[in-house]
């Protein structure tokens, strides 16, 4: 979610992953040692951690909650699984950066 911006999947994991990611943007909010540790337990990836801390949490702004959205899609062929996108709310300011998924490919 953090790296990707957008995901589109079951809505039962989207439902799932929610309260995860606002947990997460809500200790990005906070740039500190102990808040970049803890969002690092959860993720296990430093890009995803830099992008959290240096990208979505300041893009959020002052917004006090709700920072994704689910949006059903409707029930996919294969299984009858109800799928749906999960975004973030400002998604026009948290577009994957080429520059960071270029940097990523570097290392």
């Amino acid at each position: 979610m953090i790296e990707h911006g957008r995901i589109r999947t079951t809505l039962g994991k989207a439902k799932a992953i929610r309260p995860v990611v606002e947990k997460l943007v809500t200790l990005g909010k906070k740039d500190n040692v102990h808040s970049r540790r803890m969002a690092f337990r959860v993720l296990r990836q430093k890009d995803s951690v830099k992008r959290l801390f240096d990208v979505v949490a300041p893009a959020i702004g002052d917004r006090p909650g709700g920072y994704i959205r689910i949006t059903k899609l409707g029930p996919r062929i294969s299984d009858a699984a109800e799928m749906a996108y999960i975004e973030w709310v400002d998604l026009e300011n948290l577009a994957p950066d080429d520059e960071l998924v270029e940097e990523a490919a570097a290392e």
